[in-house]
């Protein structure tokens, strides 16, 4: 399963290369107040990419750390078990 797992990472990686060296052409991103950057497609494209994963990632946060602390309340509202008795159902 390791090998199948890598091999398509290969080919995943081997095609974006071959996506990126197609799209070395140069492009303009123009700002407002006429500031203009330059840089190759594939260089803006992983720019823009990795901001939108960053975005994603912060947008997370707030909802994890929200879980965890309702866990942490949770945890504290249980009793503590007894070691060696195992807990008996209500019948």
């Amino acid at each position: 399963m390791r090998i199948v797992t890598w091999a398509i990472r290969l080919i995943v990686f081997v095609l974006l290369v071959a996506f990126a060296a197609k799209n070395a052409d140069p492009v303009a991103l123009r700002f407002y107040f006429d500031l203009v950057w330059q840089a190759p497609l594939i260089v803006v494209l992983f720019v823009f990419f990795a901001g939108g994963a960053l975005f994603g990632v912060l947008a997370l946060v707030v909802p994890l750390l929200r879980q965890r602390r309702e866990i942490a309340l949770l945890r504290k509202r249980i009793p503590p078990e007894e070691p060696g008795h195992p807990p008996v159902p209500d019948l």
